[in-house]
């Protein structure tokens, strides 16, 4: 009888294997797909002038498609609900502040960088190694963060994220209070830290505000590398971790996932990919300033990720460039005197808010799964409605 049963969960086991690698085996279409937009996504700055409205959308939108990549990971695969997310957008942006300019004017450490900026004062690292410093420093953020709601579970977990995330955004304005000797301080507050410096890469010479193309190409490259982590974490034994306590945590904790490093890994994570777009936004604004950082950032990224599907990594990606494409570029430059065109007195820019409010309302009435769901979430909503509507059926007949 023990044989017998031990053959069964041998042949079990060879089953969930074979699936999970059905399953993980990408199509020759969708790997067509995915090269045909890469290769359009290369050359569409060509099709623009370097200064116009739509290639600084652009950039902007690539840049939080990877803040929703990073949030994602956290809410959509982890299940844990983060509303603090632009703590680190703000310690990313921080850190071009802190290890690109003149802020710490005691210093004089440069590496890697132009010929023009080898004379500052101040602490100068070349692009490369911020996103290195950005990364450890989001990181650990991100974990000590994670730390408090190990023990905590849905809205209390909101609850202690959107303290953090405040708690950022005070020390960010009152950081001109923490001195560090020397006359230094941590932030400058409300003033910023101003003419931070451009990325510079060997062999290429520095970036500039006119040309806005290597703005393109760098963050495209970040976008891709953040797309490509996401997708193999997905897939990875990690990734299964993560979506087994969004599911379910006492039958995922009671099948051996280790609950704190699984929680730990999704806020790390997640917080280093925002990290990342915070330093790559900090220098193309070329100034840091503690008004940046507000809590309708999060819910910005949030709503993102939310229109596109949660746990969807393209429905990610969808999310926002839809919203940043219609907050930064349609309803600024395109849509915003059609108001006066029809003789209303006021312009499209006052109600953004609104705007954005219908939209959610709009994809939760119609298609709450999202716009391009998970395949796992959308079989769950669409399954219960239907048996819901069958059940209806039965009833009335």
């Amino acid at each position: 009888m023990n044989e017998l049963i031990a053959q069964l969960t041998e042949w079990r086991a060879a089953l969930i294997a074979r699936r999970d690698a059905l399953a993980r085996r990408v199509p020759w279409w969708s790997r067509a797909l995915a090269t045909a937009l890469i290769g359009i996504g290369i050359i569409l700055p060509f099709f623009f002038s370097q200064d116009s409205g739509f290639m600084g959308a652009t950039i902007v939108a690539l840049a939080y498609v990877v803040m929703a990549l990073g949030l994602n990971v956290v809410v959509g695969f982890a299940g844990l609900l983060d509303l603090g997310y632009v703590a680190f957008y703000a310690l990313g942006a921080y850190s071009v502040g802190w290890f690109g300019s003149d802020f710490f004017f005691n210093a004089h450490t440069h590496v890697l960088v132009s010929a023009l900026t080898s004379h500052e004062a101040g602490i100068h690292f070349n692009f490369v190694l911020i996103l290195v410093c950005a990364v450890v420093i989001t990181s650990v953020a991100g974990m000590l963060i994670g730390l408090p709601t190990l023990r905590l579970r849905s809205d209390y977990i909101a609850i202690v994220t959107l303290a953090f995330g405040e708690i950022i955004g005070v020390v960010a304005t009152n950081g001109t209070s923490i001195h560090l000797g020397g006359g230094e301080t941590l932030t400058a507050g409300n003033n910023g830290i101003p003419a931070l410096d451009l990325p510079y890469f060997p062999g290429i010479g520095s970036f500039n505000l006119l040309q806005l193309r290597p703005w393109y190409w760098l963050i495209f490259t970040i976008m891709l590398l953040v797309l490509f982590i996401n997708l193999r974490l997905r897939d990875s034994r990690l990734g299964r971790a993560w979506i087994a306590l969004r599911e379910d945590e006492v039958a995922a904790v009671s099948m051996g996932v280790p609950l704190v490093r699984t929680k730990l890994m999704a806020y790390a994570i997640g917080a280093t990919f925002g990290g990342m777009s915070g330093v790559f936004l900090g220098a193309f604004d070329t100034t840091v300033s503690a008004d940046q950082f507000q809590f309708s950032f999060s819910i910005f990224v949030l709503a993102m990720i939310i229109v596109g599907g949660l746990g969807s990594i393209w429905g990610a990606v969808l999310g926002a460039l839809l919203l940043s494409y219609i907050n930064y570029y349609l309803i600024p430059d395109v849509l915003n005197g059609l108001p006066h065109d029809l003789g209303l007195n006021f312009s499209l820019t006052q109600l953004s808010f609104g705007i954005f409010g219908f939209l959610l309302v709009l994809v939760m009435v119609l298609r709450p799964q999202g716009l391009f769901p998970e395949r796992r979430r959308r079989l769950e909503l669409t399954a219960a409605i239907a048996a819901e509507d069958a059940q209806l059926v039965e009833a009335q007949e």
